[in-house]
């Protein structure tokens, strides 16, 4: 059993497999990026599919950079900026991202593998998160999460407060390899036009 399901109800057999696969972090990051190469490499863009797909895939890579400017983990709850309008930022850019690369490799069966890996892994990472947030903030992170939803947001009003940090950003969350990744696949699924 893992560290992120130690205090869930025990399971046995494929429920205990299956869950603990979900609840893997290292699976799921893994799994999403390597869905990107897998998307430009069988990509069959077209024009529209591209553009719309490129620009959400941006959109994403911008949301995760801004919310990776703000943490500070496990001992700052982050509670302005992104985290403003939903707990879970990152997830919230992961989420375009897939969907852009959904749409700019331009196959229509990687929407539906997009979504069943979603579906699989996200539920369970934003559980997770909320469950070690709650233990470690308690009823800060109560009041903040009352409001603020998990990962699509009710409002699109940010609140200020606390500053974005590049260097929090850049390195100590290493978002610069999130942002060269995306750009060197949008350029590969890119040049697939020319």
């Amino acid at each position: 059993m893992s560290q992120r399901t130690a205090d869930l109800p025990p399971l046995t057999g494929l429920p205990r497999i299956l869950r603990e696969m979900r609840y893997n972090e290292f699976f799921r990051q893994a799994l999403g990026l390597l869905l990107v190469p897998v998307f430009a490499w069988l990509a069959q863009p077209t024009t529209p599919g591209f553009l719309i797909g490129g620009v959400i895939a941006i959109v994403g890579m911008l949301i995760r950079l801004y919310a990776s400017g703000f943490i500070v983990k496990n001992k700052q709850l982050a509670t302005n900026g992104p985290y403003s309008l939903v707990r879970h930022p990152l997830y919230t850019g992961n989420l375009l991202l897939v969907i852009g690369f959904t749409f700019a490799c331009g196959q229509w069966w990687a929407l539906i593998v997009a979504a069943a890996f979603w579906w699989f892994y996200y539920p369970a990472a934003i559980d997770y998160e909320d469950r070690k947030l709650h233990k470690i903030f308690g009823a800060e992170w109560e009041a903040w999460s009352a409001t603020v939803p998990a990962v699509i947001p009710r409002t699109i009003r940010i609140r200020d407060g606390g500053g974005w940090s590049f260097e929090t950003s850049w390195k100590q969350n290493y978002e610069a390899l999130i942002v060269i990744y995306t750009i060197f696949w949008l350029v590969y699924v890119g040049r697939q036009f020319a």
